[in-house]
């Protein structure tokens, strides 16, 4: 039996990854963060698109010490979400190790359940300037769980080298365009689908949509050459 956890943040790319893990795997485990994030609705949506979509098992685990230690727009109501880069060159709504942690504690919970699969829904095509959605830096952390529990695991990552309107064509080849588009929250602001129109997050999700709607037929078909 195949077994997957996917990393289920309740937003677009992530429940993405989740359509299409269910059409993929035989058993499928989603674990979501409660890290003191900006919106708690996350989370709420997170519960429900897993109840929705059938998920077998949908762990949230308490992670609230990563708010204490992140500062990031993300984490802080009183940081707004910019898009202007800070001193360093990231953004200001990078939260400094998240991806460490969740896929750290998701291999852990892959390694309990008996999953070859961790699952999350980085891309570096078209990444928000995040370190840690790296094709390099995701290799990295599977050798490190692969060699520190000793047990072969992988993590996947089926959005890596899509730009975003494929990620689109993706949903829509897997019949959950609709689904993706209204119940989502990938918006930095809290606005469930479309989102506020004004964030980055908004930009970069609407473009790609407006881009796979434009173009359907040759998006789908650059997705599916991709895949």
């Amino acid at each position: 039996m195949k077994k997957a956890v996917v990393v289920f943040s309740g937003g677009q790319d992530s429940t993405t990854c989740l359509v299409e893990a269910l059409q993929t795997y035989d058993e499928v485990h989603a674990i979501t963060f409660d890290y003191g994030q900006r919106h708690r609705l996350e989370i709420e949506t997170a519960q429900r698109l897993s109840s929705l979509l059938g998920v077998k098992a949908h762990k949230v685990m308490d992670v609230g010490l990563l708010n204490e230690l992140a500062i990031s727009s993300l984490t802080r109501d009183d940081i707004p979400v910019s898009h202007e880069l800070q001193e360093n060159g990231l953004p200001n709504s990078f939260v400094p190790g998240r991806n460490i942690l969740f896929l750290t504690l998701a291999g852990i919970y892959a390694y309990q359940i008996g999953a070859e699969s961790v699952i999350t829904g980085v891309c570096e095509t078209d990444f928000s300037g995040y370190p840690d959605c790296r094709h390099e830096f995701i290799q990295t952390m599977n050798r490190a769980l692969v060699q520190g529990m000793d047990r072969v695991m992988t993590i996947v990552t089926p959005l890596m080298w899509l730009n975003k309107a494929e990620t689109w064509a993706m949903a829509d080849h897997y019949g959950a365009l609709k689904l993706i588009r209204e119940q989502t929250l990938t918006c930095y602001n809290g606005v469930i689908g479309d989102g506020c129109g004004e964030c980055p997050s908004c930009h970069l999700r609407k473009a790609g949509l407006d881009e796979y709607l434009q173009n359907r037929e040759s998006v789908l078909q650059s997705y599916l050459n991709k895949n």
